[in-house]
């Protein structure tokens, strides 16, 4: 990758220490601070690399302010009791499509999303490192709710972090052929609806595609997020696997979550490219709102939270390269 992509650059950068760049196509999925130069050397530990949403991003490009308030969500409980639930008329759900109930997904249909310990203990973490001079509100278990996070349209904090599953339904297979009078599109048409977080009690939903006893079936979709007002937020971290994923439309970029928030007004995201073990993403988290506190410009406190992390598993990118902060 490095002999195809970077070194064709290399006579233009003699003497240059940061680098600004924007991504097309499938450069999406790359994760630009694990290319190795020379075996030894990757390119975050040669260059200050920055990564935008567009080059024209660099005309309104400026430092995070993290000096005001903080919303952190994490320790998500996903299970849902019927018992204690209340009709209120078949609520509307994205999710009741028949061509996603068969999707090929980051997580099959009919499987419960399991209980993140980790992501609990991340966002105590984040809180205590916090607290003592931010304004800091953490939502955890039942309280994490889909309605909790689309209030916040319009009136969004600074920082939002959320620490949950994500998932992604690929779009295998674009053709109209038919297998055993099966359709062959077993996702829906529309990316942003195969792209979400999920959220308090979106275990029911997942399961039966529906959930007729609440309003938000907890399953926060690409398209819904993309229809928020969230521009009074600064950053979002999305600490979940393969947040970053979505269709890649030619020089459109991604059509995920990414997209969703930017739509959405949010100026910076973190998301991840690929599974990152809970201990880990704990542990990269940690160090990054600690550089961050520490007055340091963003993005130099994600690079060397990166150089850290790079130094403690030298020899195992995938527990730190996948953490992108795109601006």
């Amino acid at each position: 990758l490095y002999n195809l992509i970077w070194q064709p650059l290399e006579k233009h950068l003699d003497g240059v220490k940061t680098v600004y760049y924007g991504v097309d196509g499938l450069l999406h999925q790359l994760s630009f601070a694990a290319v190795s130069m020379t075996g030894e050397v990757n390119l975050s530990q040669q260059y200050n690399m920055v990564q935008l949403s567009s080059t024209a991003a660099l005309i309104n490009l400026n430092n995070v302010d993290i000096t005001r308030d903080f919303l952190l969500v994490g320790g998500v409980d996903y299970s849902y009791n019927t018992n204690n639930a209340v009709p209120e008329g078949m609520s509307f759900s994205l999710l009741n499509l028949e061509s996603i109930k068969r999707s090929a997904t980051t997580h099959s249909r009919g499987e419960n999303w399991t209980y993140l310990p980790g992501t609990k203990k991340e966002v105590d973490l984040i809180r205590n490192l916090t607290e003592k001079s931010k304004n800091v509100t953490v939502l955890s278990g039942k309280l994490a709710t889909e309605e909790h996070l689309k209030n916040l349209s319009g009136n969004s904090p600074d920082v939002l972090h959320i620490a949950t599953h994500g998932f992604f339904f690929e779009n295998l297979n674009q053709s109209k052929k038919k297998i055993d009078n099966e359709p062959i599109y077993k996702v829906s048409e529309d990316p942003m609806l195969r792209s979400g977080l999920l959220l308090s009690g979106g275990n029911y939903a997942w399961v039966n595609a529906v959930n007729p006893f609440e309003r938000e079936d907890g399953i926060l979709t690409a398209l819904e997020i993309a229809n928020l007002n969230l521009k009074n937020t600064n950053l979002v971290v999305l600490s979940a696997c393969e947040t970053g994923l979505g269709d890649i439309e030619g020089s459109e970029g991604v059509y995920g979550l990414y997209r969703a928030f930017k739509m959405a007004g949010v100026k910076s995201i973190i998301m991840s490219l690929w599974k990152v073990p809970d201990n880990e993403t704990t542990e990269f988290m940690e160090l990054f709102y600690t550089n961050w506190l520490a007055d340091k410009e963003i993005n130099e406190a994600f690079r060397q939270t990166q150089l850290t992390m790079m130094k403690v598993y030298k020899d195992d990118p995938s527990k730190w390269a996948g953490f992108v902060l795109i601006n």
